[in-house]
């Protein structure tokens, strides 16, 4: 029987363009769909007459594929100027995700309800488990 698991690229295999972007556009719409079963959620949870930021299609989409393209170039520095990449995005991805939830907790301060917030707390740890699965595979990060 054939294996049918698809191992990581060898770091010394330059990903393809298009390799990198269909992975992107993979966790974009990845990361769209389960964001916007997150906002429906949220939207039929939050009460009526109360401020709701951030769970419009509008909003969320541009949002979560500036995300992606940020993560990646952020995972592209790492990789190419770290001495030991894995080790630093350990630590640097869930610092940029916490990182990411002040503005969350800024328009909970500013009005919104608790559940808008939190569901875009989860919406931004979505596109990160979303990418960084894809960013390991397209973009692999090597040992020196």
């Amino acid at each position: 029987m054939a294996d049918s698991s698809f191992p990581a690229r060898s770091s010394v295999l330059a990903p393809s363009a298009g390799e990198v972007v269909v992975g992107l556009l993979g966790a974009a719409v990845v990361s769209i769909a389960v964001n916007a079963l997150i906002a429906l959620i949220a939207g039929n949870l939050v009460p009526a007459g109360v401020q709701r930021t951030g769970l419009a299609l509008g909003e969320y989409a541009p949002a979560t594929v500036i995300g992606i393209l940020l993560g990646t170039l952020g995972w592209y520095l790492v990789r190419r100027l770290a001495r030991s990449p894995r080790r630093v995005l350990r630590v640097l991805v869930p610092v940029v995700v916490a990182l990411s939830w002040i503005p969350d907790l800024g328009i909970l301060a500013g009005g919104a309800s608790v559940v808008n917030s939190l569901a875009l707390m989860l919406m931004h740890a979505v596109v990160a488990a979303a990418a960084v699965p894809v960013l390991s595979r397209v973009l692999p990060l090597g040992d020196r």
